[in-house]
């Protein structure tokens, strides 16, 4: 069997740790699971998150900007958000997630949104409870030790180093764009992962 070609460079997966995933595995992960390491932590298949992040990007491509809403609680995820807002128009929330935000119309906050895309569905559950009492779906991405409960696609990948969620937005910003007609080749796309928060 061929290996797809990747999204990006092997290398800027493996520097990033996008692949480390944590020493607890929940049932639903372990199908993304490539090994354990002898210090007990998870190791994702990076093949698995490169083909769920192209799928993820196709699926957000097939929503306005306005649409979709993008929450993030974790701080290593913030700035990675604002960048993915500034280079999409897709609407981000990188800090706490403002109850009845989707689901109360009454309150000043109030906004619609008919995709919802998650850092980590256990600290930003809020968000996602309210997904599901709307109806929209939800992508979430997870990392070996999440559960994919209301969870309509999983991305697998470490969810909580910077660096990791940096190349993962960056990617996503990249993917989203290309299937979006707004660029076409990844040339054209203007910023690099450091900008995302990819690098120190």
């Amino acid at each position: 069997m061929v290996e797809e070609k990747l999204l990006v460079d092997v290398n800027q997966y493996l520097k990033a740790g996008v692949h480390i995933g944590t020493k607890f595995r929940t049932k639903y992960m372990s199908q993304f699971i490539y090994k354990i390491r002898p210090d007990g932590l998870a190791v994702l298949n990076l093949q698995k998150i490169n083909d769920r992040i192209g799928l993820a990007a196709k699926f957000l491509a097939k929503y306005n900007p306005e649409d979709t809403l993008i929450v993030g609680r974790r701080e290593n995820s913030w700035d990675a958000l604002n960048m993915f807002a500034k280079a999409t128009g897709v609407r981000c929330i990188a800090g706490r997630y403002p109850p009845g935000m989707l689901t109360n119309p009454i309150l000043e906050i109030f906004a619609e949104a008919k995709l919802l895309v998650v850092v980590d569905p256990w600290l930003d559950k809020n968000a996602l409870n309210d997904a599901v009492k709307i109806g929209i779906p939800v992508v979430a991405i997870c990392d070996t030790n999440n559960e994919s409960n209301f969870i309509d696609l999983v991305v697998p990948c470490n969810n909580k180093g910077k660096k990791s969620l940096g190349l993962f937005f960056y990617v996503l910003a990249k993917e989203y764009l290309k299937n979006k007609g707004i660029i076409k080749t990844d040339e054209e796309f203007k910023y690099k992962e450091e900008d995302f928060g990819g690098e120190d």
